[in-house]
């Protein structure tokens, strides 16, 4: 009958196969699979395999130590482990060295069903599916927004593989190592930095750019993530949820914990932090304000000096070609007697103190400058020649400590001249209005005036008292500085003191209000201020006078007019006389450093006015 038929049939194909492909084998052709599979259906049928990704291949195309059929069928041929390097040679160059590969997991381990696998086309679900049959859940991934997208067949959402790679799935090692925090950020970054893959999915989708805008940004984009909070410190790895949901690390609920982890005295105060605040007018207002307030304060701030500076420039030129003219026509020509004399200007303390203001001011701007404009290649190499941003940090704050104690000094030396030195004549009122004083008075609203219109060839070059309306004007932009720059300074320096008693919020005003005011303070430094001591055509290259203190007499009169007839009037005149000049020595120490500190302001000037131009500012 046919039903005993058929066996006996099938038998007999199987021998004539036996037969056939010995030779076959020999020849180099490969085994037909359905000969192999009469044996080995327990392992799968001939459908099956025909249906999988391999179903083209031949047994042998694996087991290629198998074309000795006949040696097969007698059993001296048996499988060796399979090589699927011989196919698979990009996924095998990727699990090498991959931590799957050292600690032993095999192709197989993961592809388990070998024989019947289908072709993957891309489907997450079988990743999850293959990754939790060793990582049970891991961190309760299956629960998060990225599980439950991956389940709901959204293809956006990220899968194991997203993060973690299909095959070279790299070890993280010391979870404080620098590999291991930049990998918790910058596998987020990958998806999260795709504003339309975001926007088609209801993600905030500026999360990147202000977490770059961030102070744990530019260190991450400085090269130095170990040293900042990473994407997973407050989301978590696996379990990232929405912060409406109670369970999400970053529910308003568990702030505090998610927080203390880094800033171990966090307070429900301190949480009150925009992680990703912005300059949006809608979202955040108070943010866009100061940003409004300060931009307006550079903006100003800099149009008028730099037209000052300007006018002076074209004025100073056209008086020099005057006096060379001159001096062509008529030969030199001296009517001041003794006019090389030297007068003191400045104390040693004086000259002590503007040396503290060089040295901190040049710290501060070599380590704060390169964190503001963090996405510039120049940042990250004064980052790695200060050794690290954390080294940079150090010395800042250094740099900051010499700052409050030069301003300490000022304010004692101001309360002094105010209400304890018996040299200078008058009430409080007087001595703060004074001739001798700092602060403004209704003569620099004179000066001013005078001088605009000799910038505008409108009346003679004014000459001046003790203090120019500038040298006022620097004096006390140092008072609003330490104000600005100083207070918001300290509030970043000790975060969790702040924290206690101020809305986290006030960091992102001090972060703002920091930023631009330190903007200001270089441009203005680096420009205006190195223009009126040592840029105007009437002291190019440099005024040594804050270095030795000395002044000729040729020059007090012509510049301080008002001041030397005051003390002529006075009979104090020789009280200032300078016997003789500051030492060799001395004087190239002080003028080596003037000529480094104009080198290194101009050249940051440079790379500011760069940053800018090709920056995301």
């Amino acid at each position: 009958s046919m039903h005993h038929a058929l066996p006996r049939l099938l038998m007999a194909l199987a021998l004539l196969l036996a037969l056939v492909m010995p030779a076959a084998a020999e020849n180099g052709l490969a085994i037909d699979p359905k000969a192999c599979l009469e044996c080995h259906e327990d392992v799968v049928s001939v459908g099956e395999f025909s249906a999988s990704v391999h179903g083209q291949n031949a047994c042998t195309s694996c087991h290629i130590e198998l074309s000795d059929l006949q040696g097969h069928i007698d059993g001296t041929v048996m499988p060796e482990p399979v090589s699927c390097v011989r196919c698979h040679k990009q996924q095998t160059a990727e699990h090498y060295a991959s931590v799957h590969m050292l600690n032993d997991i095999k192709c197989a381990d993961c592809h388990a069903q070998i024989h019947t696998l289908s072709s993957w086309k891309g489907e997450k679900q079988k990743v999850v599916e293959t990754c939790t049959g060793c990582h049970d859940n891991h961190e309760n991934y299956m629960e998060s927004a990225h599980g439950q997208g991956v389940l709901a067949g959204n293809p956006d959402s990220a899968a194991c593989h997203d993060c973690h790679n299909l095959h070279e799935v790299k070890p993280l090692g010391d979870a404080n190592s620098k590999e291991n925090r930049e990998f918790h950020t910058s596998v987020c970054l990958k998806c999260h930095a795709d504003e339309e893959m975001m926007a088609r999915n209801g993600v905030f989708n500026v999360a990147v750019k202000t977490y770059m805008d961030s102070y744990h940004g530019k260190n991450f984009r400085l090269g130095y993530p170990e040293l900042v909070a990473g994407c997973a410190d407050c989301h978590t790895s696996h379990g990232v949820l929405p912060a409406a949901d109670v369970r999400s690390s970053v529910n308003e609920e568990n702030l505090v914990a998610t927080c203390a982890v880094c800033h171990e005295k966090a307070t429900p105060l301190f949480t009150m932090y925009y992680s990703h605040g912005s300059h949006d007018k809608d979202k955040y207002p108070l943010l866009y304000y100061t940003f409004v307030a300060m931009t307006t304060l550079l903006v100003t701030t800099f149009a008028v000096f730099w037209i000052h500076s300007l006018l002076w420039m074209f004025r100073g030129f056209v008086e020099n070609r005057e006096k060379k003219r001159e001096l062509m026509e008529h030969g030199f020509v001296q009517h001041i007697k003794d006019p090389h004399k030297m007068y003191r200007r400045f104390t040693k303390r004086h000259v002590f103190l503007h040396f503290l203001v060089i040295i901190s001011f040049l710290g501060l701007s070599l380590t704060g400058l390169p964190l503001k404009f963090a996405d510039q290649p120049w940042a990250k190499l004064f980052m790695d020649f200060f050794g690290s941003a954390a080294n940079a940090a150090y010395i800042h704050r250094i740099c900051a400590g010499i700052t409050f104690v030069y301003f300490g000094a000022a304010i004692y030396m101001s309360i002094n001249f105010l209400f304890i030195r018996k040299d200078i004549p008058g009430n409080f009122i007087q001595r703060l209005f004074g001739p001798e004083s700092l602060c403004p008075n209704f003569r620099d609203i004179r000066d001013v005036t005078n001088m605009v219109r000799w910038f505008l060839f409108r009346g003679p070059k004014p000459t001046f008292e003790r203090w120019t309306y500038w040298e006022k004007f620097d004096f006390i932009a140092v008072f609003w500085g330490m104000f600005a720059i100083g207070g918001s300074g300290l509030m970043l320096w000790f975060p969790e003191f702040f924290g206690s008693f101020l809305p986290g919020w006030a960091f992102n005003v001090a972060t703002i209000v920091h930023s631009d005011e330190a903007l200001l303070a270089t441009g203005f430094i680096f420009t205006v201020h190195f223009f009126n001591t040592h840029g105007r055509p009437e002291k190019f290259p440099m005024d040594f006078v804050i270095f030795n203190g000395e002044m000729p007499k040729e020059e007090f009169i012509h510049e301080r007019g008002d001041q030397w007839k005051r003390y002529e009037e006075a009979g104090t005149l020789h009280l200032y006389e300078k016997p003789k000049p500051s030492g060799i020595l001395y004087d190239f120490f002080f003028k080596t450093l003037g000529f480094t500190a104009v080198f290194i302001g101009l050249s940051l000037v440079v790379l500011m006015i760069y940053a800018f131009m090709h920056g995301s500012h």
